[in-house]
């Protein structure tokens, strides 16, 4: 059974994860808070228990094979979401003892994999 508070850290720890990288917005998509590059192509999307299946997570781009590989090896921890999941996009619960450092290398890969490629080298740039 997850908490309001359980919900309620997840959301942020997810925002700002995301907002943290370049020329990102947020708004409500399908119902669900929506992560979106130049307002355009989506990257994560936050899910509360979606029509009733008791998760917290995250929907998100996933690099090619990724999918499938962390389904197979801990899908205590991953799954196929659907609408998505057939575009390789990957679900990550995040109502099961989250490794909220993780999560970050996960929305940062996600985003990597639809932000142009001059912001993608933003990402790989030194710090100031």
């Amino acid at each position: 059974m997850t908490t309001d508070r359980q919900v309620l850290r997840a959301q942020r720890e997810v925002r700002e994860a995301c907002v943290a990288l370049p020329e990102v917005t947020e708004r409500l998509s399908h119902g669900a808070p929506t992560f979106f590059v130049r307002d355009k192509k989506s990257f994560v999307m936050f899910h509360d228990d979606h029509h009733g299946d008791g998760i917290i997570g995250i929907w998100c781009a996933a690099p090619p094979g990724v999918q499938q590989e962390l389904v197979e090896t801990e899908p205590e921890r991953f799954f196929r979401p659907p609408y998505v999941g057939h575009r390789g996009w990957l679900g990550v619960r995040l109502d099961r003892s989250p490794d909220w450092a993780e999560l970050r290398v996960i929305v940062a890969d996600a985003y990597r994999q639809v932000a142009p490629k001059t912001l993608v080298a933003r990402l790989d740039e030194p710090p100031a």
